[in-house]
């Protein structure tokens, strides 16, 4: 590696979650058994979705799509990374790791749109039930779809391209276990200011955006649920929305933790235990959020599987 001469970098060795050889193993199983439950479990309720005709409604159409993002976003990291707890030297190409950096920002950004646009669709089905079918027709849940992922897939662009242009003379040893865009503003040894306040201002307007619009969506949705009369009315409405303010929380309070710091205050044991929580545990847990909680996702699992159990 060439000094002062990113050009010259051909990989970047992952410091992984911990050094210490007699954890590797155990790691290996605790986060093989996280997988594989996140993709059972995003996988399951795509298919769920796909199959059952009852939830064939925005919300399950936006659920779906969130599945599809957390499969995704934790197969972007965790097969490397249980590759890396069994691997004596922990290696990544150069564009393996922009690639990955890449899918794992637009995908995090994807999710956290999602979450503003289920939202807003909670905002209509509550507060204006009777324009729903008018407001949230197929072809405008499609569109806010498409327009949710064309902006996470632009601005992960934008970060990562101004995160590689920057020169890694000093070391090309990253303390994370995945490409992310703190530790490798660490150990770069070019001026990163400007790439602090680009990584500041989108994810200001990703996710504080995003966050803004639930929260002002469910002051509208709480105001409304106030008003109904009706105790069971109330009950049924505040358990809809019960799941999915679940969800929010996790995700938003994580990633705003992590990139809304300035790089001087980056720790490297901190946000590796974050990054766990909201890169891979949080996927996990998604779809066991909506489904417990959910009656209609139990409802319509339990016709799945007599469904099954009768055909066989």
């Amino acid at each position: 590696m060439k000094k002062g001469n990113h050009s010259e970098v051909t990989e970047f060795i992952l410091s992984g979650l911990t050094d210490r050889p007699e954890l590797q193993v155990p790691l290996f199983g605790v986060f093989l058994l996280i997988y594989g439950i996140t993709l059972v479990g995003n996988g399951g309720m795509i298919l769920l979705i796909k199959i059952d005709p009852q939830l064939h409604t925005p919300m399950y159409f936006f659920l779906g799509n969130l599945s599809f993002c957390d499969l995704c976003y934790s197969s972007i990291i965790s097969p490397k990374k249980l590759m890396n707890f069994l691997a004596e030297r922990k290696s990544i190409s150069y564009t393996a790791c922009a690639v990955q950096m890449y899918l794992s920002i637009a995908f995090a950004y994807v999710g956290c749109l999602l979450l503003a646009v289920m939202a807003y669709d909670r905002y209509v089905a509550i507060c204006n039930p009777l324009v729903y079918t008018v407001t949230m027709s197929r072809q405008h849940c499609k569109q806010l779809v498409a327009g949710v992922y064309a902006v996470g897939l632009v601005d992960s662009m934008i970060l990562t391209c101004f995160t590689f242009r920057l020169s890694f003379c000093s070391s090309n040893i990253i303390n994370h276990f995945f490409c992310d865009i703190p530790p490798l503003l660490a150990i770069s040894c070019s001026d990163t200011h400007i790439n602090e306040i680009v990584l500041f201002a989108l994810t200001c307007c990703i996710t504080v955006s995003s966050f803004v619009t639930v929260l002002l969506s469910y002051v509208y949705i709480i105001s409304t649920i106030l008003q109904i009369r009706s105790a069971e009315g109330r009950r049924k409405a505040f358990s809809t929305c019960s799941f999915h303010l679940t969800a929010v929380a996790l995700l938003y309070g994580t990633v705003i933790f992590v990139y809304l710091r300035p790089t001087s205050s980056y720790s490297k044991d901190t946000d590796k235990v974050t990054s766990v929580f909201y890169m891979l545990v949080i996927p996990m847990l998604n779809p066991l959020v909506y489904s417990l909680r959910n009656t209609e996702v139990k409802d319509a699992l339990r016709r799945a599987m007599s469904k099954l159990l009768n055909n066989s």
